[in-house]
Order: structure tokens, then C-alpha cells, then sequence
């Protein structure tokens, strides 16, 4: 959609709100599942929902096919597996910073793996200029995937009250912020970590997240780059 630019059509407007709605939906969902282990009340959250079965993306499929089989399967013992399951995954030992898929930026971009370091406050610089001191009430790192995540989250869902309100000017900044996030920030290193959440999960659901969240971000990079195309 290269004419956002120009005078958006009502219509235009209603449709960028809903899709972007829908995508803060995503993103949210996908920060819940990153940000720590799951509870018996999401769980049930996640097995009443209703997944897609055809996206158009392989990986985007078969990360909700895996997610979706899972829980099909949920038994008394459910929280506590994804628990260790959680903690073999995205925790680890301690014993070094390759014994897990440690979702930190910092880890993936800095010499000696370490947590808190130049990307952690590049991240936390970003969230200040969009208003936002503190995302939410969980404790990780700034350039935590589930903090990062969250950010997108909270800017798909300006945007939708941008478009909603007639404001095209700012819903194209909010989708500017977006791009640039997602390729300065989350392209960089989630790929690799990634990867290496497949290493060390064990269960559907996380095999089936690192699956979805891969799928769903390449689909967000080419989106955002339809929707603003470079001058």
C-alpha cells in the first residue's frame, strides 16, 4: 500500500485498523508465551482458541499445528511439563551462556554472550521515546523477546487507534517505528535464538512457538515493508 502517504479513504483506514489490531493480538499472545512459564488460567485461555489452519506461511502452520496438537493432549500434569519444559528451554543450567535459548538480545549480539548490554539500552531508549518507562510488570531485561514483543504489540495497537481517529500522519510513524524496530532489533538475533529454542524443547507447544514466532516475524517484515515502501 505505497499511497498511505496520501489521503486514506475510510474504508483504507478500517481495514489498516483492523489488521493492525488483529497483529497486536499476535503479538501479545506470542510476549505472554515467552515472558514465563504458563499458568492453568492461560492455558485455558489457549486451549479455547480457535488456531488457523492455512495462513499461507509453512512455518506460521506448522507452529499452530504443533501449539494446537499439544494441547489437544492436555492432561493434571500439563503445567507442571511446559514448567520444566519452560526452564530446560529459555533458562537453562547457568553452567554457561550456551546452555539455553536465553531470550535476550544481549546474549545473541554481544562478544561474550552477556546479558545487559548495548542492545539492552538501545531497546530501553526506543521505549522512552514512544512514552512507554515500563511496558508491564514483568521484571526481564528490556531487550527480553517477551518485552520486545510486547513493544510491538503496543504499537500495533496505536496504530490501529491512529487509523481509527483519522490520524494518517501518526498510524505511518507508528508503522515506521515498527519496521525499523523489527529490523534493527528483532531480525538481528530471534532467528538464532530461535534455533536454538528447537535444540532444547522438548514439548509441542515450545517446539511449536519457535516455529510460529519465526514464520509470523518474516511475514511482519514483509508486511511492514509493503505498507511503507522507501521514498
Amino acid at each position: 500500500m505505497s499511497h498511505t502517504m496520501d489521503i486514506l479513504t475510510a474504508q483504507e483506514r478500517g481495514e489498516l485498523a483492523a489488521l493492525c489490531r488483529s497483529r497486536a493480538l499476535t503479538y501479545r499472545m506470542l510476549a505472554r508465551l515467552f515472558q514465563k512459564e504458563l499458568d492453568e488460567s492461560y492455558l485455558d485461555v489457549l486451549s479455547a482458541m480457535r488456531y488457523p489452519v492455512s495462513t499461507g506461511n509453512p512455518k506460521v502452520d506448522a507452529g499452530y499445528r504443533a501449539i494446537a496438537t499439544y494441547l489437544s493432549g492436555r492432561w493434571e500434569n500439563t503445567v507442571e511439563e511446559l514448567a520444566i519444559d519452560y526452564a530446560r528451554t529459555f533458562l537453562g543450567s547457568g553452567i554457561d551462556a550456551y546452555s539455553a535459548a536465553y531470550p535476550n538480545e544481549s546474549v545473541y549480539t554481544s562478544e561474550r554472550r552477556l546479558l545487559m548490554q548495548e542492545a539492552r539500552d538501545e531497546v530501553r531508549a526506543i521505549y522512552r521515546s514512544e512514552g512507554l518507562e515500563k511496558l508491564s510488570d514483568f521484571a526481564e531485561c528490556d531487550d527480553h523477546l517477551g518485552v520486545e514483543l510486547e513493544f510491538m504489540g503496543e504499537m500495533a495497537a496505536r496504530t490501529a487507534a491512529s487509523f481509527e481517529a483519522a490520524d494518517d500522519v501518526e498510524g505511518v510513524r507508528l508503522l515506521a517505528v515498527q519496521r525499523h524496530f523489527l529490523e534493527d532489533h528483532l531480525s538481528n538475533w530471534v532467528p538464532m535464538m530461535l534455533e536454538d529454542a528447537r535444540k532444547f524443547a522438548r514439548t509441542g507447544l515450545y517446539q511449536g512457538l519457535a516455529q510460529l514466532t519465526e514464520g509470523y516475524l518474516a511475514n511482519e517484515a514483509e508486511l511492514l515493508g509493503e505498507l511503507i515502501e522507501e521514498d
